[in-house]
């Protein structure tokens, strides 16, 4: 055991150490925490307020009518007609999770409906995600269709699957004329007749 005296002499450049080791310690530490609220700020954030993109999606998908065909898988006929109004379209705060009011027509039934899609992105393209989607008065349908936004018109394509059938399905996006939106005549006979999927 060391003297009192030779102990305080090395006491210092000991303490000095250790003092210096809790130190880097504790900022290190403290760093890490202020990244880990730093990251999980950032996405809760991230899923409440919608990126500049989703919020261009939502506005370019809004008031829009998808017009094109579609196809059923293991049928020679040739593709028929089908069109979908969409009055608007919004960013929900869940991460993928957007609210389409779409106007569907299937037999009898012909109103429109609030749909909550997920649209995943591939790269910079929108892919409307259905996985499972029962969709009132219609049934349970798989699709996966992807976005292209144009100047004047856009274009979409996809597939579908609604039980034992599936097809493609493909046309272009283009603005609902407003007389059109507001006649419900009009809207009634640019709805699809969902009856053959």
């Amino acid at each position: 055991m060391l003297p009192i005296k030779t102990a305080l002499l090395f006491a210092p450049k000991t303490l000095s150490a250790t003092f210096l080791c809790l130190t880097l310690t504790a900022q290190i530490s403290t760093a890490q925490t202020t990244t880990t609220q730093a990251d999980t700020t950032s996405s809760t954030e991230t899923d409440a307020v919608p990126s500049s993109r989703e919020t261009r999606l939502a506005n370019y998908l809004s008031g829009t009518k998808f017009v094109g065909k579609f196809t059923v898988d293991g049928k020679d006929s040739p593709p028929k007609t089908e069109t979908y109004l969409i009055s608007s379209c919004e960013k929900l705060p869940t991460a993928d999770l957007y609210r389409f009011k779409a106007h569907i027509k299937y037999g009898d039934i012909d109103q429109e409906v609030p749909l909550d899609l997920k649209v995943l992105w591939s790269g910079n393209t929108p892919v409307i995600t259905l996985d499972s989607l029962w969709i009132p008065t219609m049934g349970t349908f798989d699709a996966r269709v992807l976005i292209q936004a144009g100047k004047e018109t856009g274009r979409y394509a996809g597939t579908w699957q609604h039980g034992d059938h599936g097809g493609h399905m493909f046309g272009k996006i283009v603005p609902i004329e407003s007389d059109e939106a507001d006649s419900p005549t009009d809207a009634q006979n640019g709805a699809p007749a969902k009856a053959e999927r």
